[in-house]
C-alpha cells in the first residue's frame, strides 16, 4: 500500500464523512442554490449556509456573510490582492511566499504597485522587527504566509497583525498550510483578509476554499455576473457574500467541506496538531541520524507546520522522489514547490528539496517505512530496505 506523504499539497485520504457527503450531494442535492424556490434549490442553499457558518467558526469570524467561497486559496489571494491594490499603492511581503502571492504581485507591480519583499533567515523565519521596519508610512497592505509550504516555518502573525492594525495597514494572511492545523482567530490576530483552501489540512474536497473578509474591508470583485440576487440590475450587488460570488457555487464540494469542518471539530485542533507534531519529531529524529541528509527550517517541531524539507548529499531531489515512488511506493513532493524565492532564501535553488508532509491518517509505522527508505537512498543502495 502506498505511503502518502504529500499532505501539504492536498490531504489524502479524505475522512469517510467527507466522501459520504460529496456522494450524497451529487446524488440528491446538487441543485443551484439561490436560483429557485423549489425544494431542491432551497436544500442546496441550506448546504451552502451550513458550510459558510462552519467556515466562519473555524477562523473566529462572527459574521458568516463575510466568508466568500472560492475554488482554492490561490483564487482567494487573487481576490484580495486585486480587490484592494491600485497603481501607486505600496505592499510589503516576504521572501517565503508561494507563487500564489508572488505572481499576482508581479502582475500588480507591472501595473504600478510598489512591492517590497522582506528577507527571511536561513530557517525561513521572518523577523517581525524587519517586517515592521519595511512597513513605512504609506504602506497599504501587508501580505504574509502563516506557515511556509517549503520549510514549515510558522510566522509571527499574531504579533504582526495587531501592529499593522494600529497603523492602518491592511493585513492579508495566506493560511494554505495552517488552516485546519493551527488555531486562527481573525479578530484576535487582527487579520483583515484570510485565504483558506479546503483541500489541505481541513481535509475537504479539491475545488473548495474561502476568503474571510474583515469588517470594514471593501473589495472590488474579481468576477462579475449572476448571483441569484438583484437580478433586475446590471450592477454587481454591494452586499457580501454575493458581491464576490458570481456564478454557480460548488455545492457538492461545499457539502464535503462542511463535513470536513465538522470532522475537524470532532477531532479537535489540539489533538490533530499533537499527532502531526509527534510524527514530525519522529521524522526529524530519524533524518538527523543520517550524515548525508540536511534538513531545512526550524529545529523545534513546535515552530514547525506540517511540511519538512530536506536534501540528500549527492542525490538530486527529483531522482530521490522518483526512487521513493518506484522502489518503495512512497509519495513525496520534490523540486521548488511553487515557491522559488523561498528556496533562494534557504539556499536550495534551483534543484529544490525533498518535501515530506504527514497528515491525520499517517501512522508512525509509515514514518518508519519512509525513514528506512531514505536510509537506503542515503547509503547509495537501491532496492527495498531490509
Amino acid at each position: 500500500m502506498t505511503v502518502y506523504l504529500d499532505n501539504a499539497a492536498t490531504s489524502f485520504p479524505k475522512p469517510e464523512p467527507v466522501c459520504l457527503a460529496v456522494d450524497r450531494a451529487m446524488r440528491t442535492g446538487a441543485a443551484n442554490p439561490g436560483r429557485g424556490g423549489y425544494r431542491l434549490s432551497l436544500e442546496a442553499g441550506r448546504t451552502v449556509l451550513a458550510a459558510r457558518a462552519a467556515a466562519a467558526g473555524l477562523v473566529g469570524c462572527t459574521d458568516p456573510a463575510r466568508i466568500v467561497f472560492v475554488a482554492n486559496a490561490t483564487e482567494a489571494i487573487n481576490l484580495a490582492l486585486f480587490g484592494v491594490l491600485e497603481p501607486g499603492d505600496r505592499v510589503v511581503t516576504t521572501t517565503m511566499e508561494h507563487n500564489a502571492v508572488v505572481r499576482p504581485l508581479r502582475a500588480l507591480a507591472d501595473r504600478g504597485v510598489e512591492v517590497v519583499r522582506v528577507p527571511a533567515g536561513a530557517d525561513g523565519f521572518v523577523n517581525p522587527a524587519d517586517f515592521k521596519a519595511a512597513c513605512t508610512p504609506g504602506t497599504r497592505l501587508a501580505v504574509m504566509t502563516h506557515c511556509s509550504n517549503v520549510t514549515g516555518t510558522v510566522q509571527a502573525i499574531e504579533e504582526i497583525g495587531p501592529w499593522c492594525r494600529s497603523r492602518g495597514i491592511l493585513f492579508l494572511v495566506d493560511a494554505a498550510q495552517s488552516a485546519g492545523l493551527f488555531p486562527i482567530d481573525v479578530a484576535a490576530m487582527a487579520i483583515d483578509l484570510l485565504a483558506v483552501p479546503g483541500h489541505k489540512a481541513i481535509m475537504g474536497p479539491p475545488g473548495t476554499g474561502f476568503l474571510c473578509v474583515g469588517e470594514g474591508v471593501e473589495l472590488r470583485p474579481l468576477l462579475y455576473g449572476g448571483t441569484g440576487t438583484r437580478s433586475m440590475s446590471d450592477a454587481q450587488p454591494l452586499e457580501l457574500p454575493e458581491r464576490l460570488e458570481s456564478g454557480t457555487l460548488n455545492v457538492i464540494g461545499l457539502a464535503g467541506l462542511h463535513a470536513a469542518l465538522e470532522f475537524l471539530q470532532e477531532i479537535g485542533l489540539n489533538r490533530l496538531r499533537a499527532h502531526e507534531r509527534d510524527l514530525l519529531r519522529q521524522l526529524m529524529a530519524g533524518l538527523s541520524r543520517l550524515p548525508a541528509v540536511r534538513m531545512y527550517g526550524p529545529d523545534d517541531p513546535a515552530r514547525h507546520g506540517g511540511a519538512l524539507s530536506f536534501t540528500i548529499d549527492g542525490l538530486d531531489p527529483a531522482t530521490a522522489g522518483y526512487r521513493l515512488d518506484e522502489e518503495f511506493d512512497i509519495g513525496v513532493r520534490v523540486g521548488l514547490h511553487c515557491a522559488p524565492d523561498a528556496h533562494r532564501t534557504i539556499g536550495t535553488f534551483p534543484e529544490g528539496t525533498i518535501r515530506v508532509s504527514p497528515g491525520w491518517f499517517t501512522t508512525p509505522d509509515q514514518i518508519d517505512r519512509f525513514l528506512a527508505a531514505v536510509t537506503t537512498l542515503a547509503a547509495g543502495r537501491g532496492g527495498q530496505p531490509s
